[in-house]
């Protein structure tokens, strides 16, 4: 198959996903499940690129089981933090504002297609990296690796270290400015980040360079939308301290805390 039919073969498997879950949450009125499939429709993808391009190579085998670790444990990591806690504040802010029966159109198209469409564009470079035939793993292969696993530490490490901060009942309207997030104030969408400049180089390394968009757009997402803009409009206000700790703490790329 040609690259276009692959790629639009992902789509369909991950609208199916979205389109599925979306009825789920109609049942049980709780679209915050979307969330949690995030990392896993990302391994549906890759799946879908690994058997639908030629052959078992190296690279493809390394490339699916990056992805498969990564999405799978973001999926399970959010799954134990908000499963049971109730529907998150945003979509229960719609929910009240389109009304009951509206809202479950409203949440089709804005929550889980467009969650969809987005997951899709994203994870072109996990097909350019499979697309091309090639057994042999280049330098480029083994950097991508090196800057994925940096990504992955800093993701893994910083969710634990922020789980177990809120967890001590002592630390309760405290800011967490140790470990990983002694040198970023968001050593978790850093982290996030570095994987997906991970897979790039490894799409790269394939001979595939358009596909590497997906990964500008998912450190654009991070960096600018839903990920450390969002949240720190939203910390500089409800959190006392913060302001201290984001004069001397870098925002995104670790770095050394500026001293007083």
């Amino acid at each position: 198959m040609a690259f276009y039919q692959i790629y639009l073969l992902a789509f369909a498997a991950i609208m199916s996903m979205m389109t599925l879950l979306w009825l789920i949450s109609i049942r049980i009125k709780n679209v915050s499940i979307v969330d949690l499939f995030w990392g896993f429709g990302f391994v549906v993808a890759s799946v879908v690129y690994f058997i639908s391009t030629k052959g078992f190579e190296t690279r493809k085998i390394l490339l699916l089981t990056m992805v498969a670790i990564w999405g799978l444990r973001l999926s399970v990591y959010l799954a134990w933090r908000n499963l049971g806690k109730g529907e998150d504040f945003r979509y229960r802010k719609f929910r009240k504002d389109f009304g009951e029966h509206r809202y479950w159109w409203y949440s089709f198209f804005s929550v889980f297609l467009l969650q969809g469409v987005l997951m899709w564009l994203i994870s072109a470079p996990l097909l350019g990296a499979q697309f091309y035939p090639g057994n042999n793993l280049e330098i480029l292969d083994f950097f991508g690796f090196l800057v994925w696993g940096i990504g992955f530490v800093f993701e893994a490490g910083g969710d634990i270290q922020l789980a177990r901060f809120k967890a001590d009942s002592n630390n309760k309207g405290k800011v967490l400015d140790t470990g990983f997030w002694h040198y970023t104030r968001h050593p978790n969408y850093f982290g996030d980040a570095a994987a997906w400049f991970g897979y790039a180089l490894i799409c790269i390394s394939a001979g595939s360079y358009m596909p590497v968009l997906g990964t500008v757009l998912m450190t654009a997402l991070i960096i600018k939308v839903s990920g450390v803009a969002l949240l720190e409009k939203t910390l500089n206000t409800t959190k006392p301290g913060y302001q201290e700790y984001v004069r001397k703490t870098s925002a995104f790329i670790p770095w050394f805390p500026k001293k007083k």
